[in-house]
């Protein structure tokens, strides 16, 4: 764990201090995603066929001839228009690199045709997704995931382990939900509930229930318009259809965080403490990550915020960080 003191605007010292005008993790989560949002990039959209007969939509910016490619998946219910993938894509294209965004499944404009769509641990598609782009990149290739997207490419990470450096150089996972129980318990109280559950349930559940009518017998429509928390839509639709048990089981099982010591490839893991979909104590320490996890947990930071500067704030301090720890190696 990063305990070097640094400036706010640093990203090499892997340190990070929120603005003053910005208190709170609450703050620093809506505030980002809502008012600090970077111009839309000009992404070039390429459609894939999957091997089970569907799709998914993969949006790219293509940086100078021999330049790295960064791959980034989004968070639950995001897309290449989530203010992060915007403020990565800018970073990107000031660096010169090139950037992928594969999107999961139904977050991409268009529900998709298979009896599946994504979850926290998804890391056969992850996996797929990888390696087809590591067949049409010659270059250095690295990962980052957030939110959702960070544990499910720290679980592909895990599951590949040795076999994961021939793929990508590093990888990174930002506000990552490193314990799924713990995280849907927060998620699942007070302002949260009021606030982040609600936002998610009202575009999950609709996309689930025209997943489920379009194939009978795939889950329950009725548990799924009932579903008032995460808890109850990951028994409702989550676990039955991606072969869990139900929604603890499908928590534990895609949980990242116990298996840290698993993972063979350089990982950034950053964490703010204050991140409302985390508590503090749900944490990884050092002595739970393998001697390639770097972890970073700062003070502050709210959940994929990382805010700067004066108001409306810059949300370019966690890109620029990632490029520094993808181009350093540390």
């Amino acid at each position: 764990m990063s305990t070097r003191p640094a400036r706010a605007d640093d990203p090499t010292a892997g340190g990070y201090r929120a603005p003053i005008w910005l208190p709170g993790g609450q703050l620093q989560t809506i505030w980002p995603a809502l008012c600090a949002r970077p111009a839309p990039p000009r992404w070039q959209r390429r459609r894939w066929d999957t091997p089970d007969g569907d799709f998914v939509d993969v949006d790219h910016i293509a940086g100078r001839s021999g330049a790295p490619l960064l791959v980034l998946f989004h968070g639950l219910e995001g897309s290449s228009r989530s203010h992060y993938a915007r403020a990565v894509a800018h970073a990107c294209a000031v660096a010169g690199w090139s950037l992928a965004l594969p999107h999961f499944r139904g977050c991409s404009g268009e529900i998709n045709h298979a009896p599946r769509a994504y979850h926290s641990g998804d890391w056969v598609e992850i996996d797929w997704m990888l390696r087809r782009l590591r067949r049409a990149h010659a270059g250095m290739m690295y990962a980052a995931g957030v939110s959702l997207g960070g544990n499910a490419l720290l679980r592909w990470a895990q599951e590949s382990g040795d076999a994961a450096g021939a793929v990508v150089a590093a990888v990174a996972a930002v506000s990552a939900p490193l314990d799924l129980a713990a995280g849907a318990a927060a998620i699942g109280r007070g302002f949260n509930r009021m606030v982040y559950t609600r936002m998610f349930l009202r575009t999950l559940k609709p996309k689930a229930i025209a997943l489920a009518r379009r194939h009978p017998g795939l889950a329950d429509v009725g548990a799924i318009a009932a579903a008032r928390d995460l808890h109850a839509f990951d028994d409702a639709f989550t676990a039955p259809v991606h072969g869990f048990a139900d929604a603890r089981d499908y928590w534990q099982r895609a949980s990242a965080g116990p298996r840290l010591r698993d993972i063979r490839v350089p990982a950034l893991v950053l964490n703010a403490r204050n991140d409302p979909f985390l508590p503090q104590r749900a944490l990884p320490s050092a002595g739970d990550a393998g001697p390639l996890v770097q972890l970073e947990q700062p003070r502050h930071g709210g959940h994929v915020g990382f805010a700067r500067g004066l108001p409306p704030g810059s949300i370019d301090w966690m890109p620029r960080r990632l490029l520094a720890f993808f181009d350093r190696g540390s």
